[in-house]
């Protein structure tokens, strides 16, 4: 294991497997870190170079002294500046809730950089539920203590009692962010819109596996009416008695069917439409 040791860099862990020249790159979701990760370490590293990244204020990255508002963009290059730094040329990028949405724009800003996508409570497109969501934090974000809302989001994306380990987590890493850089990445949710649009609409050539859980009830339509208009690069897997953060849930699981779907990238170099398979 290798850690971070320049200031002017995200925080970032590195695993290294010495018969692999592959990588891995592993981003969380908004107000979590790369612990969230820590049931995925093992098994990856047994056949890939893992990265763990911390987005900015998040975990043990710092916030640079801005008070600008932030964009995904920005989110991209800091991501792009790690992986220029260690001398990665490509990776498979997996993600997690809002991570699906940055690894996403990455591979439509640095295609060439990308192997593969892995989205796990995928989001693609906002239902009316979190619209509203959204639009209640927006007007309450600056005057109600952000771990208040936090834990509100929280429960209403995890509710049920198997989500609780899960919500937990997140609850405890969402601790590490400050109010005003909770206000700074809750505003980029005026953002998402616009961007899953021409998202939506870009033509993704790139392998892409999803994992949802079948309690996602917020993003899993949306996520498996996506693949079905799109099938020739994207895989939709749906894991039982789970929720959103499929990699907690139900980490065997996602560990085995990730894995599986990063070699046939690698072996094929190329990826044979799959049809939708619930386990």
């Amino acid at each position: 294991m290798q850690q971070n040791s320049n200031p002017n860099l995200l925080n970032y862990t590195i695993y290294l497997q010495p018969t692999s020249t592959q990588w891995v790159t592993f981003i969380h979701g908004a107000g979590g870190s790369s612990i969230i990760w820590y049931k995925q370490i093992k098994a990856f590293n047994k056949h890939y170079n893992v990265l763990l990244i911390d987005l900015r204020g998040h975990g043990n990255s710092k916030q640079p002294p801005t008070t600008n508002a932030l964009s995904f963009n920005e989110v991209v290059e800091d991501i792009i500046d790690v992986i220029n730094h260690l001398g990665i040329a490509t990776a498979h990028f997996v993600g997690i809730s809002l991570g699906t949405i940055i690894i996403r724009q990455l591979a439509d800003t640095h295609p060439h950089r990308v192997n593969s996508l892995t989205m796990a409570g995928a989001i693609m497109r906002l239902n009316v539920r979190s619209q509203i969501l959204m639009r209640f934090g927006m007007l309450s974000k600056s005057f109600i203590p952000y771990m208040w809302l936090y834990r509100f989001f929280a429960y209403i994306i995890m509710p049920k009692k198997n989500h609780q380990k899960s919500r937990q987590l997140f609850i405890q890493e969402a601790k590490k962010l400050t109010q005003q850089e909770f206000i700074r990445w809750f505003s980029l949710s005026a953002q998402v819109n616009p961007l899953l649009k021409k998202l939506r609409s870009a033509q993704n050539t790139m392998p892409c596996l999803y994992l949802m859980g079948n309690e996602d009830a917020m993003f899993l339509p949306s996520i498996q009416k996506l693949v079905h208009q799109n099938p020739m690069n994207s895989t939709l897997l749906i894991a039982s008695n789970c929720g959103h953060v499929v990699n907690i849930d139900r980490a065997d699981f996602f560990n085995q069917q990730s894995i599986l779907f990063i070699q046939e990238v690698i072996k094929k170099n190329a990826y044979a439409p799959q049809q939708l398979i619930s386990r």
